[in-house]
């Protein structure tokens, strides 16, 4: 049996000015093996800004200002759980923030790790196709900030 679902997550690219460049903090899932952003599902009473807003801090341990909305994402995915086989449609919107403080030591048990990343590698490392468009849209974002 199929049960079709909906979930409704938020998440952020959260970016710092570095010495030389433009720096982005990454998380690490799978043992490591795939680096991506931070994004967790929308509770109930919260808004996607607020959504983002926590959810960056725990993945992560850094704070952020909400500058602007980046775009959002839609996939599917499924999982099995005995005879039934959850259909998912996932949307994901994520949000451009600047850093105002915390350390990626303090990120959640969830996460294997969170670096600082200059944008342009971190374009390059990011695991799923459409996050990475996420990043460069960012990128343009902060690049016309300035």
């Amino acid at each position: 049996m199929i049960k079709n679902e909906r979930q409704l997550s938020s998440g952020g690219v959260i970016y710092r000015t570095g010495e030389k460049d433009v720096e982005v903090a990454l998380i690490s899932v799978k043992g490591g093996a795939v680096w991506r952003l931070p994004k967790g599902l929308v509770e109930e009473g919260e808004n996607i800004a607020r959504t983002a807003h926590r959810e960056v801090k725990e993945e992560t341990g850094l704070d952020g200002k909400i500058i602007e909305k980046i775009d959002h994402i839609e996939y599917f995915y499924s999982h099995k759980e005995a005879d039934l086989t959850h259909r998912i449609f996932k949307i994901v919107y994520f949000f451009l923030m600047e850093y105002t403080g915390g350390d990626v030591s303090e990120h959640d048990k969830e996460v294997d790790d969170c670096r600082w990343f200059p944008i342009v590698e971190a374009i390059e490392k990011i695991e799923y196709k459409d996050e990475r468009e996420i990043l460069k849209k960012a990128k343009e974002m902060i690049e016309s900030k300035d």
